[in-house]
């Protein structure tokens, strides 16, 4: 891991600017430029509310910050996911022609979704404001879960860059295993009041998207703490997947650009 963190070091400032890079390229020629960052998770938040609002008649307190808050995560986590699996075959010459660690390129990807979550946690919290929802010193704790979410992620994310390389189908699988997972992460409906017994505990502690978006609006919206121990938890797990991921992909640096 000396070796990661050494790199993480000397290749940041290219992870920076490549994030910066690809945010540009992502509105350039718009018209509405970066209001397209506001407008779309906006624009889903209130079709989902109207849904389940309106024709599903969800009686959740605080709805509108309740969905808004389970998107941000869950976007978050998908996109990391998604964003992993081709990572290195879309960056077939920068791989074939100049030696950049390969986590680097997911190191870039994650600090532009990080953007993204940071402009939706921001809206968020200006929806919060206007449904006057009582916050407490308990909200700070949200940076807490924000860390364990990117960690979790990071290390997924490591294993699913280094096996999309080999195996071609990934990506189906992984956006069809994602869609199963939304479904089960309570982003609509509250896990703790809908579900009870083994089930709840299997959604809660074996999904850390589920679980990370359960403690976000646990200390934003209901003022309490954290789970320390959940928490940890994850953070441990995501730690190891890092170890393990980036381990792999030291390993295997030199395959990639002949598989690709």
């Amino acid at each position: 891991m000396k070796r990661f963190f050494n790199n993480i070091r000397k290749y940041n400032k290219y992870a920076l600017r490549s994030a910066k890079a690809e945010l540009k390229s992502e509105i350039e020629g718009s018209y509405l430029n970066w209001l397209w960052w506001i407008i779309e998770p906006l624009a889903f938040m209130l079709i989902y509310t109207f849904v389940f609002t309106v024709v599903f008649k969800s009686k959740e307190v605080y709805f509108s910050a309740f969905v808004f808050l389970g998107l941000t995560c869950w976007e978050f986590f998908k996109r990391m996911m998604m964003g992993s699996v081709t990572l290195i075959s879309s960056n077939r010459d920068l791989v074939s022609k100049v030696y950049i660690p390969k986590y680097i390129l997911l190191l870039a990807k994650s600090y532009t979704y990080l953007f993204k979550m940071f402009i939706s946690f921001l809206l968020a919290f200006a929806l919060i404001l206007i449904l006057k929802v009582p916050l407490t010193l308990n909200a700070l704790y949200i940076f807490l879960a924000i860390l364990v979410l990117y960690v979790v992620s990071f290390g997924f994310g490591l294993l699913l860059m280094h096996f999309g390389v080999f195996i071609d189908d990934l990506k189906n699988l992984t956006d069809i295993v994602l869609k199963l997972v939304f479904y089960l992460s309570g982003v609509f409906y509250n896990i703790n009041d809908r579900l009870h017994g083994t089930l709840k505990f299997i959604l809660l502690r074996a999904n850390p998207a589920a679980f990370i978006m359960s403690e976000t609006r646990k200390v934003v919206l209901y003022a309490k703490l954290p789970s320390f121990e959940g928490l940890a938890f994850w953070f441990v797990v995501g730690l190891i997947l890092c170890v393990i991921g980036v381990h792999i992909i030291h390993k295997n640096e030199n395959t990639y650009a002949k598989v690709i």
